[in-house]
């Protein structure tokens, strides 16, 4: 029986295209998909065969936004704090993320209950870090993506989430949850007190979203937290989930010849610091390697060197099976994507789960963590050169990447979502 299911993924590039990627899967086994997606997506989802039933996280602006457009400016805005430690960035990035999620929790609550009534979903899927309480109070299954980082799922024994502090030393987690709780205990009482209000459950303590039905996240088995942290039966790890629907890509001419190649993106979000950018770029321009460079939405602020190419949108999924390295901010979607295809990582992490994901490829050995803001020239090529040069790592990450491939994240998705609806 063909299902029609609901997704609802956050206003930003990684959740929505891992939603689109299980959503695409949906789509051809012949359910009907639709994306209560935020209302700068409109026209993009529809493109790509799916329904829209959009939403506005605000009032809307008179100007038309690029998709995400809220969390580019936010992003913008704040790029200044990037330079603090994650300890000060509780209260001068991360709690602002959430205050903002809150009123866009807030605002949209009676367009998604209108958007319910008329799409009659089967199924509700939401990749989000927080609840929207339209969501768990329509007497549908509901299922929870965790596309962001896995360390949202607490634990004791694992090191705190949006910290970036490593797993084997635990000398200032305690020191890190104390200042999480001094800066979003109130906003927390708040939002969980509202959501109650609305017909949910209470919230877990300190955490701004419930479980599911039935709840996926997507983190490779060879970089999970499994010991550390073990999860219920109702918790299924996708080790990856690709999407397929990105367009095919060609090397441009101009990067023929000798060199490694080198794909380099601060993501959606973090490339709209030119500033950082620039530097990164610069610094790459001095060596001999090749480089395909993910420029994002202030494209044209940024100057490539001529070993390189690059474009505002690049086809990441189809970019990163051909390179020898990676250099990302440590989102989810691209950590995950360069272990899926094999490659290893510098990472320059800048706010919220990127310390995670860049700290973890680091203590296993996957990637080189670097400081963002105060690196070296030397820091940033030496690290080039010497996981180039460790074929003994490219070798296990490319065994690795065929096993995590075989495991076919985004068709074991689609298939419990539609357990979830049957």
């Amino acid at each position: 029986m063909p299902l029609t299911i609901l997704f609802m993924p956050e206003s930003a590039y990684g959740p929505t295209n891992n939603c689109i990627g299980i959503g695409d899967i949906l789509r051809k086994r012949g359910h009907r998909v639709v994306f209560a997606a935020e209302a700068s997506w409109k026209g993009k989802l529809e493109a790509l065969g799916f329904e829209e039933d959009l939403v506005d996280l605000a009032p809307p602006s008179e100007e038309e936004q690029d998709a995400g457009q809220f969390w580019k400016d936010f992003i913008r805005d704040t790029a200044p704090e990037y330079r603090k430690t994650t300890a000060e960035q509780l209260e001068t990035v991360t709690k602002p993320i959430w205050d903002a999620l809150i009123d866009g929790v807030k605002y949209c609550e009676p367009q998604l209950k209108a958007i319910i009534e008329r799409v009659q979903p089967d199924v509700i899927v939401e990749d989000n870090v927080i609840t929207f309480p339209a969501l768990m109070t329509a007497g549908k299954p509901f299922v929870r993506i965790v596309s962001c980082n896995p360390l949202e799922v607490r634990g004791e024994n694992a090191a705190p989430v949006f910290s970036g502090l490593p797993a084997d030393d635990r000398s200032e987690w305690d020191a890190f949850r104390a200042e999480y709780d001094r800066t979003h205990r109130e906003v927390w009482t708040a939002f969980n007190e509202w959501c109650v209000a609305q017909g949910t459950a209470p919230l877990p303590d300190l955490d701004f979203i419930h479980e599911g039905d039935l709840n996926l996240y997507v983190f490779p088995e060879i970089a999970d937290y499994t010991d550390a942290r073990p999860l219920g039966p109702n918790w299924h790890r996708l080790d990856s989930s690709v999407r397929e629907t990105d367009d095919a890509f060609e090397l441009p001419e101009s990067l023929a010849g000798d060199g490694a190649l080198v794909y380099f993106s601060l993501g959606s979000l973090g490339s709209a610091d030119v500033e950082l950018m620039q530097r990164v770029i610069d610094v790459l321009g001095t060596t001999p390697h090749r480089f395909i460079v993910s420029k994002g939405p202030l494209h044209e602020e940024i100057k490539l060197a001529d070993n390189m190419w690059g474009a505002e949108f690049v086809p990441q999924t189809k970019i990163i099976p051909m390179v020898d390295l990676v250099i990302t901010h440590g989102g989810n979607n691209t950590t995950t994507e360069a272990l899926h295809f094999g490659k290893p990582m510098i990472l320059l992490p800048l706010f919220w789960d990127q310390y995670d994901n860049a700290q973890r490829m680091h203590e296993l050995g996957y990637g080189v963590r670097l400081s963002t803001y105060a690196f070296t020239d030397e820091e940033l090529t030496g690290a080039l050169d010497r996981l180039l040069g460790d074929t003994g790592l490219r070798a296990r990450l490319a065994a690795a990447g065929e096993e995590i491939r075989r495991r076919d994240g985004l068709r074991k998705a689609a298939d419990l979502i539609e357990q979830a609806g049957a």
